[in-house]
């Protein structure tokens, strides 16, 4: 990495011709900054990072050939000591999420503040994380909100041939499971042999089993004649 009394050296790694100059020009005007080289792909960014050895590669996801998250994984291992910065236009959960899995570290939005972009250039050459604030509010968001509940067994039975198979799986018999659910022994057979059918199972004993994998059947078992 770059010494305390060098500038940092930065490649910057972006399709479009305008935004690479732009870029360059508003680096170029930052103290302790040098550019030392420009690439259009991941392929071109790999090169010259190779080539130029910077201290920090400002990459853009969306590239021609090799986009911008498979070139900081291969960055990443070649050259471990550069540190990639993205900064691109996506902002979604899957993008941000690959690019950090891949190496990145750090992650801004098109668009931060000259001085914003600064800071993170002088955090990630120290070896810091940093991501856009309203990435990282949006990624928190979603790390504290409640899981999603659990999808329910047997999607295929309907709630009445649940609640059978259920008292099944506990060990009850059929007279006990129709006392339970306030039906007819013959209808209990009924729906034993309509759940057999739509779980591909021989008989009782199968469909036990399956029902205790999914979790059903959890209690004490009957005891009904």
């Amino acid at each position: 990495m770059t010494s305390a009394a060098g500038p940092i050296r930065v490649l910057i790694a972006d399709d479009h011709p305008v935004v690479r100059r732009g870029m360059s020009a508003l680096l170029s005007s930052l103290d302790g900054v040098e550019v030392v080289g420009e690439a259009a792909t991941g392929e071109e960014a790999l090169r010259e990072a190779q080539l130029c050895r910077p201290d920090v590669v400002v990459m853009d996801i969306q590239m021609p050939a090799m986009d911008g998250v498979e070139a900081t994984r291969r960055l990443a291992a070649r050259l471990p000591d550069v540190a990639v910065l993205v900064v691109t236009m996506f902002e979604d959960d899957e993008t941000v999420v690959s690019a950090m899995r891949a190496g990145a570290r750090g992650y801004l939005l098109k668009g931060a503040q000259q001085e914003d972009i600064l800071t993170t250039i002088r955090s990630v050459a120290a070896g810091q994380f940093v991501m856009a604030p309203r990435v990282a509010a949006r990624l928190l968001g979603h790390l504290h909100q409640a899981p999603a509940p659990a999808a329910p067994p047997f999607p295929e039975l309907t709630g009445r041939e649940l609640d059978v198979l259920d008292r099944v799986a506990r060990g009850y018999s059929n007279a006990r499971v129709a006392a339970d659910l306030s039906v007819a022994t013959k209808t209990v057979a009924n729906n034993l042999s309509v759940i057999f059918t739509k779980l591909g199972v021989s008989g009782r004993a199968e469909a036990v089993i399956l029902a205790r994998e999914r979790g059903l059947g959890e209690g004490t078992p009957g005891s009904g004649p």
